[in-house]
């Protein structure tokens, strides 16, 4: 669960923006558009193998350019 603590004088905009910021690195948003809609098992093993090629492919990616 994500909490702001606002102190005495704390402006409103400043807590929404904080809050904001907390959320999105509490990865909220994300689980719950992930989670909005039920996924197959095969669809999810396929997602999660889709996203490890990715991965893979950044990471040789970024080998190749450090080599040089």
């Amino acid at each position: 669960m994500v909490e702001v603590r606002l102190k005495e004088g704390d402006r409103l905009e400043w807590a929404i923006k904080k809050f904001r910021r907390e959320v999105q690195r509490a990865g909220i948003l994300r689980d719950l558009r992930r989670r909005r809609f039920f996924v197959k098992p095969s669809e999810a093993k396929r997602l999660k193998a889709a996203a490890a090629r990715r991965r893979r492919r950044r990471q040789v990616q970024r080998q190749r350019r450090t080599e040089f």
